[in-house]
């Protein structure tokens, strides 16, 4: 009673001061499936394309301004929102084959990948598998070239080629690579003959994956590796004998580190695999030049 009393003083007190007293009560809160749902959902993702472009005497093109770049997509040009050219530290695979064929080439295939480590700069990392019947984790990825070179010197020939499922192991292997740029470099003899991956299944792991791969075909020529590697944006060289290693290699190492990287907006979420393709014009003194890019991505 007391409670009540002394709200009815209170109300009859706001009354004489002329004041009006009005209880609002609370708006009951609308339950979750009352509120209004959004019904629109934009995934923007920015795909970056390296490229690389090189004259018809395969010299690194340099200093190409944006607009000599075009970029499609499935055949629809897309506007470019980014463009540099890179020169970052790179992480790069070595896949080395350690087969009975290599027997009589082994010596200098190592010579050519020590050549390989003189052109690493500040950053880079490498990691080693070698393959025969079987791939094999020689080295994770590491900045110490001179431990690669050690073990890789300890490495005998033997057995058949089960190239594929080394390519498959380093590709796993890449997932642990510290840099954004992804290459690997595959010395070879010869075709596959032993691997459990066939080349169809290879090829959706390489897709699936920002990976360039670079290729010197010893003697033979490669062409599953040519088909891999244009697919990727790297390149292939077939060497007819093994004084042509070094150049070969010299080749491939200009290539890897000198690229373009260019970037557009792709609102693409279907889980497909998109085409893309780069067009580029040469410089007038120039005349003609050999693109090599990136040729599609897995969207999400």
């Amino acid at each position: 009673m007391r409670a009540t009393g002394f709200f009815l003083s209170a109300v009859c007190c706001a009354v004489c001061y002329g004041q009006m007293v009005s209880v609002v009560p609370r708006t009951r809160p609308a339950h979750p499936e009352e509120l209004p749902r959004s019904t629109f959902r934009l995934d923007v993702k920015l795909i970056e394309i390296p490229v690389s472009v090189n004259d018809l005497r395969d010299r690194p093109v340099l200093g190409l301004p944006e607009t000599r770049f075009r970029l499609f997509e499935d055949d629809a040009e897309q506007q470019i929102v980014s463009f540099s050219r890179s020169d970052a530290p790179i992480s790069a695979g070595l896949v080395f084959d350690t087969s009975r064929s290599m027997r009589n080439r082994i010596q200098e295939s190592r010579a050519a990948v020590e050549q390989f480590f003189t052109t690493a700069v500040e950053g880079d990392e490498f990691s080693l598998v070698t393959f025969s019947d079987s791939p094999e984790l020689i080295s994770p990825f590491t900045t110490d070239t001179g431990a690669i070179s050690r073990r890789l010197s300890l490495v005998q020939s033997h057995g058949w080629t089960a190239m594929i499922d080394a390519i498959a192991r380093s590709l796993g292997e890449m997932r642990k690579a510290a840099n954004s740029r992804k290459v690997l470099l595959i010395l070879s003899d010869g075709g596959d003959n032993n691997s459990r991956y066939s080349e169809a299944e290879l090829l959706s792991l390489v897709r699936e994956s920002d990976v360039r791969i670079y290729a010197i075909g010893l003697l033979e020529r490669p062409h599953y590796l040519e088909k891999l590697a244009d697919e990727t944006g790297g390149s292939v060289v077939w060497v007819h004998k093994l004084s042509e290693l070094p150049e070969a290699i010299q080749r491939l190492s200009a290539e890897i580190r000198n690229e373009y990287r260019i970037g557009y907006f792709s609102q693409r979420n279907d889980g497909r695999y998109h085409r893309v393709r780069v067009e580029v014009e040469p410089p007038t003194e120039s005349g003609r030049v050999r693109v090599a890019w990136r040729r599609g991505y897995t969207a999400p």
